[in-house]
């Protein structure tokens, strides 16, 4: 009777409390957290511009030009990031992630959610890899994605799953990629990134840009995997 307690509870014990244990936290990890302009600084880690804006309602307004990119105080791997957006006709801009510090100079890079008026911006109608949800410069959206125009509400959302990738926009599939494919060295190789060893490492911040164009943020959330 010993031996059995022994063999199937004491020992067992240890094993179902770290399994429980690793099964709770999963479910916590699972939760979206909320991002306010507060989680983001300066490249310099300071607070963000005067004109960088937390309206009343949560939304992160970007009144203009020289407001100044944007780093999330967190890092991030796997996960999944979900914003609404708007930009002013004939604007550009648009959501980085693993962003780090590259070569020597330090130059911060990233993957980058391409937002920009795809009609009324010249880098827009070139469509492909400079358009609206497009891995900027490196993977092209579908002919079909759900896309909104300038001046309303776009809802977007990356998914980031060991190395897959995924952009949506307004709730359907617009491109994805496999970084761990040769595929993906290959479209790097005929981007602007050619040169940048270390592009995409695979983890690290979320970078809200500035190309000069009046941007709204709202309801931007993270989901840690």
């Amino acid at each position: 009777m010993l031996g059995n307690e022994f063999d199937g509870g004491v020992l067992m014990r240890p094993y179902l409390f770290a399994f429980a244990l690793t099964f709770l936290q999963s479910l916590a990890a699972a939760d979206p957290v909320a991002l306010t302009l507060g989680d983001f600084t300066s490249l310099k880690g300071e607070a963000p511009s005067e004109k960088w804006v937390a309206e009343a309602d949560g939304t992160i307004h970007l009144t203009g030009k020289g407001a100044g990119y944007l780093l999330s105080k967190g890092e991030y791997e796997n996960f999944e990031l979900e914003w609404e957006w708007k930009i002013v006709p004939g604007g550009n801009n648009g959501v980085k992630y693993w962003v780090t510090k590259i070569g020597e100079k330090g130059e911060l890079l990233g993957i980058e959610y391409q937002m920009i008026d795809d009609e009324g911006n010249e880098d827009g109608r070139k469509g492909g890899v400079r358009s609206t949800a497009a891995l900027y410069d490196i993977v092209p959206p579908l002919a079909d994605k759900a896309y909104k125009p300038a001046g309303e509400w776009n809802t977007s959302k990356v998914i980031v799953d060991h190395g897959k990738i995924q952009h949506w926009l307004n709730g359907k599939l617009a491109a994805e990629a496999d970084t761990t494919a040769p595929e993906w060295k290959e479209r790097v190789a005929l981007s602007k990134f050619k040169t940048k060893v270390g592009f995409a490492p695979g983890k690290g911040k979320i970078m809200l840009t500035e190309h000069g164009a009046e941007t709204w943020f709202r309801n931007l959330r993270v989901t840690a995997k």
